[in-house]
């Protein structure tokens, strides 16, 4: 069954606890959108990108893999930088048309000078410094509207990695233009200083590797410099 279908016998019967008004492919605000939600079982994922509501695909195994292997490097990173906090999965709320979910991310806390904020209900509202996607293929929404809802919002990274083609895609919205790895295939992140990732290292799933790169990123004069400028913006 596609998705479309999927979300319309669930529109129609009830199943799996989703409240009418709220299918895929629908247009709506972001408030409609996140009242409707909020109303959803936890094992049910929908997004608003572009103003359009989405119904996540069931997960295949890479994605898990994948999303393991990054999110160990971001975990990494924010244990040795105080006022970095990763984000599993969490909502943010960008805008009027966009509540998505992404990945993973990191963001500055706010107490320490970040552009997102956490509010009463504890979802992040504003942009995330750096979001991450697990993407099936470039073809992917994550790839194209959802970027495109990210640089409007204010995030100033995007990670994509596309499991088909083995490809790792960072962007870098604040400087225009895609962060490409130097002479040793490692990606430095420019919002994040001694946020170094080995991208071969990550699609061949080396977490030795990964983790090696990251504590030479970690010692470095760059990510010194980052944790004290971090602790005098509180």
């Amino acid at each position: 069954m596609s998705i479309a279908k999927m979300a319309t016998s669930v529109r129609r019967k009830g199943l799996l606890g989703v409240p009418p008004g709220l299918a895929n492919g629908d247009r709506m605000r972001q408030p409609e959108f996140h009242r409707l939600y909020e109303k959803c079982p936890d094992d049910v994922k929908f997004e608003l990108i572009g103003g359009i509501v989405y119904m996540a695909s069931p997960l295949r195994l890479p994605h898990s893999r994948y999303d393991g292997r990054l999110g160990f490097a971001f975990e990494l990173y924010s244990g040795y930088t105080t006022g970095v906090e990763v984000l599993h999965g969490a909502t943010a709320i960008l805008g009027e048309e966009s509540e998505p979910q992404p990945d993973l991310g990191l963001r500055i806390l706010p107490e320490f000078g970040g552009q997102s904020r956490t509010n009463a209900e504890e979802y992040v509202v504003g942009p995330p410094e750096l979001l991450a996607e697990i993407a099936h293929s470039t073809r992917a929404l994550d790839m194209h509207q959802k970027r495109l809802d990210y640089r409007q919002a204010g995030v100033a990274e995007d990670l994509v990695l596309c499991v088909e083609e083995q490809e790792l895609h960072w962007f870098d919205f604040r400087g225009r233009r895609t962060l490409r790895p130097n002479g040793d295939g490692v990606y430095r992140s420019r919002v994040f200083p001694g946020l170094w990732i080995d991208g071969a290292a990550l699609v061949a799933r080396d977490s030795a590797r990964v983790e090696q790169v990251l504590r030479q990123g970690l010692a470095s004069k760059e990510h010194a410099g980052f944790v004290e400028r971090l602790k005098k913006a509180k």
